[in-house]
């Protein structure tokens, strides 16, 4: 007997949306949808199969996308997620456990690039899984928040020095999955970069916010 394909769960609450992002993944994978929150971890818990990644929108009536997600990751299921939502990343997201984070309007090949990445990324070891996960969110961030709002967060300079200690800790996992994920190479040699303008701002006795 062949392998069935993973099983993708797509959790929005407009159903036209959520038909439309399961139309285009359902040549690939098999796709349910949820249009709620609730109706989301009802799939989950009945599930004969583990799902294997997860499409969570944010901003839902009921159970948000927020409870759903804290909710996969009590339960402690081994699926990767992704929110899918019109909410731009701020902060808080650094205390939201999901693996990566994309902002409406998404188009086919983001979406199933994003599943691809997801579900490759589940085959890596948990502090591999928290490295890209960290250094996404870190990504986003740079894009919303301007050097002083990054710098005056301790949040996010926890993230940072986290991601710094995961890298110290795993080169050579980490050489091995830079060479399969485009995604991971194009992220640490961004994190190498910051990282280098911090050293030397560092060792020159420069304020940060000053540069």
């Amino acid at each position: 007997m062949s392998e069935l394909p993973p099983l993708v769960l797509v959790v929005e609450d407009e159903p036209d949306l959520a038909d439309l992002y399961a139309a285009w993944l359902g040549d690939e994978y098999r796709v349910r949808t949820a249009y709620g929150g609730q109706e989301a971890l009802d799939e989950v818990d009945a599930a004969e199969d583990t799902v294997d990644a997860i499409l969570l929108d944010r901003r839902m009536p009921g159970l948000s996308g927020d409870e759903v997600l804290a909710a996969v990751r009590e339960r402690g299921l081994d699926c990767r997620v992704a929110m899918v939502t019109a909410v731009e990343p701020d902060f808080d997201i650094l205390s939201m456990g999901f693996d990566d984070y994309l902002v409406k309007p998404v188009t086919s090949d983001t979406l199933r690039e994003t599943v691809e990445g997801l579900l490759r990324r589940g085959e890596y070891d948990t502090e591999m899984q928290e490295l890209f996960s960290l250094t996404s969110k870190k990504a986003m961030l740079e894009t919303e928040k301007n050097a002083t709002e990054l710098a005056d967060n301790e949040e996010y300079q926890r993230l940072t020095d986290r991601i710094a200690e995961i890298r110290s800790q795993a080169d050579e996992s980490l050489e091995a999955v830079t060479e399969e994920d485009d995604d991971f190479e194009k992220l640490f040699q961004d994190f190498d970069t910051d990282h280098d303008i911090d050293m030397d701002l560092d060792a020159n006795g420069a304020d940060p916010d000053d540069a």
